[in-house]
């Protein structure tokens, strides 16, 4: 451990897998499904009252409001009830437990955590900060989901994390969210879709458009084909599941922060939503939204999206277009620099690069601007979350892989109205992996997806061999200080 690095504090986050979700398992065999079901149906009412309320006794202290998720698993089947008849609500209920079960979302692991100001410091401390942490949570199959933890800064840089529930909520998607046209066919050219039938769908929708303006628009070029050819039924396909890989969430606001889950969704990320940085972006014109890059995985591909939010409640998922977007790590400035968006990345899985843009949504034509160095970063070298300014210059806390893919943590500087110049760096590590630090579900990690500065404290989360968090603290002064008498 790096002298630089004065404090670690007596927190560790570690994964609960009693924390759990109810989730649909609904058979992709028809006739299953229908069997189930008409078990399901041959029980008496009063066989369905005692298996319910055994299912109630079991489980609804586990789960808020238990039965509108069981009914919402009900509706998923309801179209293979046979004969089509009214059932009652406990029949109901019990046919939507049949296909339901429960998920522990961390029950491997809780790692990768980044830190941002809260957005409410109605309750901050005289000199305080209140913050929020993500974290990845991962559980049965290494499905990746994203949770959050909000806590206080004190103003001699104690922390305390909130009381965090047992209960875990998904958000409402949003059922008609809205597009940007522009950016719709720009995704679309990408994945190589720029012919008569996205013309016939895209040019009669306005600039902003929902959900049901595209399904209906997408009908009207169904329909009026002749013939419908293959190409066409492919088309419209992509169209839908680019449709489908952009939403929107949205959780009550009565719902604690710690409770608030983003589980995948669109097909792109069904196996996972990893390693979210998120960073508080502040525009020219003073107003705020947060950000955060994520990749979402298949289980084959990996796909780079965005998060929007202004409130932690209402979240906006997007797809991220140009020729830059192809890899893990893209981590945002917290402002425009020269009046351009400004994105970390990592484009050939060695080197960071730089890229800038006029939109948050589009990018290309990345630079190098740091290829490996010393030992303990030979193999490949990447972000752990957004540069954080200080008056020195951009401060970039950076992973290198080295021998035995040794994860270790170091640091850089960038100059500010250029940070493709790098004006200061770390010879060695800040962290590397120790003792028992070194036992985990991946061995030998330490990593983070971004940190937070608070006076002249730079507050430090990092996961430990991906399974558990901790937070330490460091010196800004002291780090920059070491920066600027490393650099070569």
């Amino acid at each position: 451990m790096n002298t630089v690095l004065n404090y670690r504090h007596e927190i560790t986050l570690h994964p609960d897998s009693a924390r759990v979700i109810l989730r649909s398992f609904i058979p992709s065999n028809v006739h299953l499904i229908k069997t189930i079901i008409h078990r399901a149906l041959a029980l008496t009412e009063d066989d369905v009252h005692t298996q319910l309320n055994g299912i109630r006794a079991g489980f609804q202290d586990r789960h808020f409001d238990i039965e509108s998720l069981l009914h919402a698993h009900y509706e998923k089947v309801r179209k293979h009830v046979v004969p089509n008849k009214p059932l009652s609500l406990n029949r109901q209920l019990l046919i939507g437990a049949l296909f339901s079960g429960e998920y522990a979302l961390e029950s491997a692991a809780l790692f990768n955590p980044s830190i941002v100001p809260h957005p409410d410091q109605s309750a901050a401390p005289a000199g305080g900060l209140r913050f929020i942490m993500s974290l990845r949570a991962t559980g049965e199959g290494h499905i990746s989901s994203i949770e959050f933890r909000a806590g206080t800064l004190s103003s001699d840089g104690h922390i305390t994390l909130d009381p965090v529930s047992r209960y875990v909520t998904v958000p409402e998607i949003v059922p008609d969210p809205r597009y940007e046209k522009e950016s719709f066919i720009i995704k679309l050219q990408e994945m190589g879709f720029d012919d008569k039938y996205v013309a016939a769908v895209m040019e009669p929708l306005g600039e902003h458009f929902t959900r049901s303006d595209l399904k209906q628009q997408v009908g009207t070029v169904r329909h009026e084909a002749n013939p419908a050819t293959r190409h066409l039924q492919r088309t419209l396909e992509h169209i839908q599941w680019l449709a489908d890989s952009n939403y929107e969430l949205r959780f009550s606001d009565a719902i604690a922060i710690s409770e608030r889950i983003i589980f995948p969704v669109s097909s792109n990320e069904t196996n996972g939503i990893e390693d979210a940085r998120f960073v508080r972006f502040v525009d020219d014109d003073g107003s705020a939204m947060y950000y955060a890059t994520y990749t979402a995985y298949n289980g084959r591909d990996i796909l780079p999206q965005l998060i929007e939010t202004e409130d932690f409640l209402h979240f906006r998922i997007r797809t991220l277009n140009g020729n830059a977007v192809q890899n893990k790590g893209m981590a945002l400035f917290p402002r425009r620099i020269n009046g351009l968006y400004a994105m970390l990345s990592r484009q050939d899985d060695e080197n960071l690069f730089i890229m800038f843009s006029e939109s948050a949504h589009h990018w290309n034509d990345p630079q190098i601007i740091l290829r490996p160095a010393e030992m303990w970063e030979s193999v490949k070298i990447g972000n752990c979350g957004s540069p954080i300014e200080t008056e020195a210059g951009w401060l970039v806390i950076t992973h290198g892989v080295g021998p035995m893919r040794k994860y270790c943590i170091g640091a850089v500087l960038l100059a500010l109205n250029d940070p493709t110049q790098v004006i200061g760096r770390l010879k060695h590590p800040l962290l590397s992996p120790e003792d028992n630090e070194r036992e985990g579900y991946v061995p030998n990690v330490v990593y983070s997806c971004g940190s937070l500065l608070h006076g002249r404290e730079l507050i430090l989360p990092f996961a430990l061999s991906d399974t558990a968090s901790v937070i330490a603290t460091l010196q800004v002064d002291d780090l920059l200080e070491a920066l600027q008498s490393d650099v070569s």
